[in-house]
């Protein structure tokens, strides 16, 4: 039988690998990549609740951009708004952060989900409805409607980026959710509230992460190359 040291012993060994392989194995900047991802998440998440809450569903299309709008301002990391200027930028150094941040999205999407599942339940039912009907959609069409979510949500970000003008925002958001378009983070906490995490889940989501990297990215190259020409033809 062992002592209480060796036990304390081995719990320290195992503690201090752990800390090794995971702190250190780490860098700080890493770390605060996924932080601001669980930030943003959440973020996103409560817009969610805020569109769910509505009755009138307009006037929760435009309440959700509150999400948007927060995470610019405070500079949090989106995998929706990011992907798309890693496309425009060409930065090797941007394309780590990108599962960095889509981890902590996750994180942070499908934690407040099951928060506001056991604090609102009567929010289950509206998204499990909302849910089921996603998976109708077969994996292409979801990754279309993902695709041009994609190319909403870049061009939302770019416009706030040219003066810190949320007026891309304020109608992006809207158009990309009266239309049905398929937003990853949001969907995360979709289907986190609905207690819905299935296998046919994971195959949904990740046509929805796919199509916005696609979408957004193309829309970038588009924008890219078509800045580039006009400078040329000047």
């Amino acid at each position: 039988m062992p002592t209480v040291w060796a036990v304390l012993l081995c719990n320290f060994e195992w503690s201090a690998l752990f800390y090794y392989l995971i702190f250190r194995g780490l860098c700080v900047s890493k770390w605060k990549t996924i932080v601001s991802g669980i930030a943003s998440g959440a973020l996103v998440g409560i817009g969610g609740a805020v569109y769910l809450s509505c009755d009138n569903k307009y006037v929760g299309a435009v309440l959700f951009s509150v999400a948007l709008i927060s995470i610019c301002y405070l500079g949090l990391y989106l995998f929706t708004g990011k992907i798309g200027f890693v496309a425009e930028e060409f930065k090797k150094s941007m394309l780590w952060q990108l599962p960095l941040g889509l981890l902590g999205n996750f994180i942070g999407a499908t934690a407040l989900g099951y928060l506001i599942s056991f604090a609102k339940p009567a929010l289950r039912q509206a998204a499990a409805s909302a849910c089921a009907s996603r998976l109708e959609n077969g994996f292409m069409q979801t990754l279309v409607l993902g695709a041009i979510c994609g190319v909403l949500m870049y061009i939302a970000v770019k416009i706030f980026k040219s003066g810190n003008n949320p007026i891309g925002i304020i109608f992006g958001i809207p158009v990309f959710i009266l239309s049905g378009y398929e937003h990853s983070i949001a969907d995360m906490f979709y289907f986190a509230l609905a207690n819905m995490l299935t296998p046919h889940y994971l195959i949904f989501i990740t046509a929805v992460v796919l199509g916005n990297a696609v979408g957004a990215a193309a829309m970038a190259l588009l924008v890219r190359l078509s800045v580039e020409k006009s400078i040329g033809n000047k």
